[in-house]
């Protein structure tokens, strides 16, 4: 997929294509409406999000050895390094999968030792993410001008709150089960709050500046993943907590889920309704294929999942079929930006805009 001189400017963006094919396999499976063919669909969609973190893990350990000095500016880079946070969340997003699709195919016992084994690699990697970003935001001489882009490295611990709900029932009752929901609730409220700050932020700049650059103006989808996330994380872990805690505490969560959920989906409606109108004008204004139109997909799924999630817990019909249509138009998005992925490869003519 990727030539060994493009290994010397590899870059962490590359990982929003697991990202973006793996969320299909979860979304589609956690899809609350019926839809003919939905395993054979999230199966591929796993298979295939398995095998482009395998090919971008190892290219991008390569990167590391023999081209050294170009990661490390990679990293030190303000715009670059936010990047990094696709890489615990492609590995989170495998995990998902693993636990959704991959009992079907490998086995349950294998499928859910792997599934955690991602869990912990990820959220073991989003939380080094979500640090280095809080120590960079202090350092307000190096740290260049806010964008969407910044909330990247504080996504992971919410998408590790949603995945881990998944993974709360099958460890043994008691303390296990009790220290993994209280863990998964520690990580939502951490990107939570981490998240807030970088949207007042992102805010003001877009306020004081304008929208950024048109090239650059998918990134505005960005922050729709830690809507989705969060929506999903609440929900997920307000029904684990039946099987895992005293039936008053886990009615108040559930409720807690509900109430937050009727609040962010109202936000994700406005937000994609917005973002949509912003996106359309873009092309308008002559909008490129770069990396960064995989900026459309994972966040959809994540809104997807989380919509679904919501629909489940309340029992809406309504959401569970915006659920439905999102997936309808993330299944549309990633088809278009893989066919262009795909021939920029081909032709060794990929542009590489952050994404």
């Amino acid at each position: 997929m990727i030539t060994r001189p493009r290994l010397a400017h590899l870059t962490p963006n590359w990982f929003a294509m697991v990202m973006g094919t793996g969320i299909i396999a979860v979304a589609t499976t956690s899809l609350p409406v019926s839809l003919p063919g939905r395993r054979g669909i999230a199966l591929t969609f796993w298979l295939l999000a398995v095998a482009l973190l395998t090919v971008l893990v190892a290219a991008f350990a390569v990167h590391w050895m023999r081209y050294t000095e170009h990661a490390r500016t990679y990293a030190r880079s303000a715009a670059m390094f936010p990047f990094y946070g696709a890489l615990p969340m492609a590995v989170l997003t495998v995990g998902a999968g693993t636990a959704a699709v991959g009992p079907q195919l490998i086995g349950s016992g294998i499928a859910y030792g792997i599934a955690g084994t991602l869990w912990g690699i990820g959220t073991l990697g989003g939380l080094v993410t979500c640090s280095v970003m809080g120590m960079r935001l202090r350092a307000v001489a190096d740290r260049g001008n806010p964008t969407p882009a910044w909330l990247m490295p504080v996504v992971p611990p919410m998408v590790s709150a949603a995945t881990g709900a998944a993974l709360v029932y099958h460890l043994p009752e008691g303390a296990a089960r009790v220290a993994m929901l209280a863990g998964c609730y520690a990580l939502f409220t951490l990107a939570l709050v981490a998240a807030l700050g970088i949207i007042v932020m992102v805010g003001f700049e877009i306020n004081e500046r304008g929208l950024p650059p048109v090239q650059m103006l998918p990134t505005v989808w960005i922050p729709l993943g830690i809507v989705g996330q969060s929506v999903a994380a609440a929900n997920l872990l307000g029904t684990a907590a039946a099987s895992t805690i005293d039936h008053g505490f886990a009615d108040a969560l559930h409720i807690f889920g509900l109430a937050y959920g009727l609040l962010m989906c109202s936000v994700m409606v406005f937000a994609l309704t917005a973002v949509s109108v912003v996106t359309v004008r873009a092309f308008r204004q002559g909008l490129k294929f770069t990396m960064s139109w995989w900026s459309f997909t994972f966040p959809v799924g994540a809104c997807a999942v989380g919509m679904g999630a919501f629909g489940v817990a309340g029992d809406f019909a309504v959401a569970r079929v915006l659920s439905a249509a999102l997936l309808g138009a993330l299944l549309i998005a990633w088809c278009v930006v893989a066919v262009h992925t795909a021939h920029g490869v081909r032709t060794k003519a990929l542009p590489t805009v952050p994404a």
